[in-house]
């Protein structure tokens, strides 16, 4: 099988949550254990680093990523999901995996993985961890998929844990409390591993540091244990608490013997989208009329972005906006801008939500707007409609985001 055919048969042949909800989520590592079995146990054979968390894990996966390749570390990113191409998942100092490297991958081990019944995350998981073995990085920074404890990437033992926030999603799988999340989230945490969390939110803190004591693991709180900022290419608002995290996590990596000086971390937090290929967080796509995409897409990231939206100069504001049918709208729609056109779509996955029944949720409680075929009509009725002085945002489903990237 050639790239393309591969890549197919990942997508098509395998539950993928990303794609398809419930039918995709394994509450076992039972498989992936299996695999790193299958495969030497490649995820020993590198140091790494684990995050975790609701909001802010890519960004700060992503921000690490360019500190530590700043400071000369050969580093691989693991994060998901991917916004155009798949091989944007796993990346080492910024190139993401060769595509002649994932047709071998799926070619030795296609009898074992179908026997075995893998999921496209597990496989993808497996397929990371063999190419940083196999390529010797210095260290892996591996983001959760999804929650933690049962995730498969926890597998690893990583030299540090970090937990970013907690917050509502994936409620389906993870519990309907945020206690309930933590808890999953806080199974990332490891024996005499440090961990840092990023926001100390006081319903919180306990299960935190009752996890990590049990542990015998050295917890720090971000948000309270650093004063300062420093500038990001990353320009959402929300990233000043994200740039807290990474700091204290470079602080955790510089007592465990990594050499970071300040001119790496000022280089890499300036350059992140150069050195590591981030892209879809509070992007701005073009001027005249500003257009600007982010992938937040549950209750707490919406309002963060949509909170710095308002700080925003403009005549008006048209939202593109597409969401997939297992979030809440319920808890949602109160987020979003009362004096906004939106145009609503679909995006191009199964699970994606109608865009007339999007509309109809929105229309019930004031918003206005316009049902389209497909993301990119709806982003080019936006242009259509937008005058020079107006802004242009899309957002709502990481997959809204990829179409029109």
């Amino acid at each position: 099988m050639n790239y393309k055919a591969t890549t197919t048969w990942m997508f098509s042949r395998l539950p993928m949550y990303q794609k398809q909800g419930a039918a995709a989520y394994k509450a076992d590592l039972s498989r992936t254990k299996l695999l790193a079995s299958h495969l030497g146990h490649p995820e020993n054979s590198f140091k790494s680093i684990h995050i975790g968390g609701t909001n802010g894990k890519g960004s700060t996966a992503h921000m690490l990523a360019a500190v530590l390749q700043s400071a000369g570390y050969k580093v691989g990113l693991y994060t998901s999901p991917h916004l155009k191409d798949f091989r944007e998942r796993i990346r080492i100092d910024g190139t993401k995996i060769p595509e002649a490297f994932v047709v071998k991958f799926i070619k030795e081990n296609k009898y074992f993985l179908e026997k075995n019944e893998l999921s496209f995350f597990e496989m993808t998981v497996g397929l990371a961890f063999d190419y940083f073995a196999k390529s010797k990085v210095d260290i892996g920074i591996i983001e959760v998929g999804l929650g933690g404890r049962l995730d498969s990437t926890n597998i690893i033992n990583p030299e540090l844990s970090i937990i970013t926030n907690i917050g509502y999603d994936h409620t389906q799988f993870l519990g309907e409390t945020l206690q309930k999340i933590a808890t999953e989230k806080a199974g990332i945490i490891k024996s005499n591993t440090g961990v840092v969390i990023g926001e100390s939110q006081s319903e919180l803190i306990d299960i935190f540091i009752n996890k990590s004591r049990s542990l015998n693991a050295d917890i720090y709180f971000a948000d309270k244990e650093i004063n300062q900022s420093l500038p990001s290419s990353l320009l959402g608002d929300y990233q000043k608490k994200n740039i807290k995290t990474v700091l204290q996590s470079l602080l955790v990596l510089k007592a465990k013997g990594f050499a970071v000086l300040d001119i790496h971390i000022k280089k890499g937090l300036e350059n992140v989208q150069k050195l590591t290929g981030l892209r879809g967080r509070w992007e701005l796509l073009s001027e005249n009329p500003k257009t600007i995409c982010d992938t937040a897409h549950n209750r707490e990231a919406l309002t963060l972005v949509f909170n710095q939206l308002n700080k925003e100069s403009f005549a008006s504001l048209h939202i593109v906006i597409g969401i997939v049918n297992d979030k809440n709208l319920d808890k949602l729609l109160d987020v979003f801008p009362k004096q906004a056109q939106y145009y609503f779509c679909r995006p191009n996955i199964p699970r994606g939500m109608d865009a007339e029944l999007l509309a109809e949720k929105f229309y019930d409680v004031g918003l206005k707007g316009r049902a389209y075929g497909s993301v990119k009509i709806a982003f080019q009725a936006a242009k259509k409609h937008a005058l020079n002085e107006d802004l242009i945002f899309i957002g709502g489903s990481t997959f809204v985001v990829a179409e029109v990237l």
